[in-house]
């Protein structure tokens, strides 16, 4: 991943030698954790920070997360959380998704917490706590009707009987208890209660094992912001700590209190005139319907603009909106300026940023390729360089 930092101007040009860049406002982030402290007041707060932080870049993005109040991070891979702890950030770190074979010993030496859904994962902590002398310290992952990631039934059960012995040979500590919910961003699904108290159920059921964490968490970014009885004792918050509304039906992020961490920037590589009736690339998709002027944006699918962004992707130039026209190629797609255009090549292009300032969003963006928010900011490529607004030296 490439990162450049910049100053605190939101208009901050791309970086030289390459023609694009990711803006990433880490102001925003920490204020929209302290956004989210304020929904769930009575609760810790992780802020997940797997994926490159949602695209916005791991190590920056959680620092600035901690500076608006988050008392975790999470993540779901170990690699992550390693490189989080060389960088010196040494806040409760929780990590969930492993493999079979993964190497533990580095987890238990640099105390990162071990999400444990299966007796293998289990088994492979104990070899690194006996291996380190070091507790390893877990968090179980249960299924409570996700049907994915996470233990249930004869599993679960026997998870929670080793667990108990473990914990008296003081080999593993249980820290916490966790599940995911299916329907959260529909809060009125039935689901939604019904895995509340399948989880309340399983707590119950720890307990009796001799299993008692202290820390319960539940609550992704659409209950925290729409079910406070399902705050617990931590909540974990992923795509709404960067601005975007894990709700869209129920709310903007606005009014959640949140605001964009990201704009994805690019500039005219070109400017022509086109006469009407012509074909615009590969396929002739899209043909002009007049005397116009097209811009060519150097951005395509490999930088992650969806291929399917064809005719209908948002785009804002100066201060008009646009629409992708014909196919987005491998690195670059055109736009249809129209007759009046002076736009001229090297003017700014903005994909997607904040939507009270008139900008594209990434929900424009989902809405129009039929997909959520999440994948827009995720996809953005690893080529384009994220450039950071604010950044605290660390």
């Amino acid at each position: 991943m490439t990162t450049e930092t910049a100053s605190s101007n939101p208009l901050a040009p791309a970086p030289p030698g390459f023609p694009a860049c990711a803006q990433v406002d880490l102001g925003a982030i920490s204020a929209n954790v302290a956004a989210l402290r304020r929904h769930a007041p009575t609760a810790e707060l992780m802020a997940v920070v797997k994926a490159d932080a949602y695209g916005h870049g791991l190590v920056p993005s959680a620092r600035a997360a901690l500076r608006g109040g988050a008392t975790w991070l999470g993540v779901a891979q170990l690699t992550e959380a390693l490189e989080l702890r060389r960088a010196g950030v040494q806040a409760p770190l929780l990590s969930w998704l492993h493999v079979p074979g993964q190497e533990f010993v580095p987890a238990l030496e640099q105390d990162v917490q071990l999400g444990v859904s299966t007796t293998w994962a289990l088994d492979q902590v104990v070899a690194a706590a006996r291996t380190t002398g070091r507790t390893g310290r877990i968090h179980l992952k249960v299924d409570t009707g996700l049907g994915r990631n996470g233990a249930w039934d004869a599993d679960l059960a026997d998870i929670l009987e080793r667990c108990a012995a473990l914990q008296s040979e003081e080999l593993v500590e249980v820290v916490g208890i966790f599940s995911h919910f299916a329907y959260a961003d529909a809060p009125e699904h039935p689901t939604v209660r019904a895995q509340q108290e399948r989880f309340e159920g399983i707590v119950e059921q720890a307990g009796r094992a001799g299993v008692r964490p202290p820390v319960r968490h539940l609550a992704n970014s659409a209950a925290t912001l729409t079910n406070p009885s399902a705050h617990y004792d931590l909540v974990r918050p992923g795509v709404a700590v960067y601005g975007l509304s894990p709700v869209p039906d129920l709310g903007s992020p606005e009014h959640f209190g949140l605001r964009e961490a990201m704009r994805l920037l690019s500039h005219l590589s070109s400017v022509k005139d086109c006469p009407a009736g012509q074909g615009i690339s590969y396929g002739h998709v899209y043909t002009t319907h007049e005397q116009t002027r097209l811009g060519l944006v150097p951005m395509g699918y490999s930088d992650g603009v969806p291929r399917n962004a064809t005719n209908v992707g948002p785009v804002l130039v100066g201060d008009r909106r646009h629409t992708v026209a014909g196919r987005v190629c491998m690195d670059q797609f055109v736009l249809d300026l129209g007759p009046d255009s002076t736009a001229r090549a090297g003017d700014e292009v903005v994909l997607f940023g904040v939507g009270a300032a008139g900008e594209p969003t990434a929900q424009d963006w989902a809405v129009a390729v039929d997909t959520i928010n999440y994948e827009i900011v995720t996809r953005v490529g690893a080529k384009v360089p994220r450039v950071h607004l604010d950044e605290v030296p660390s």
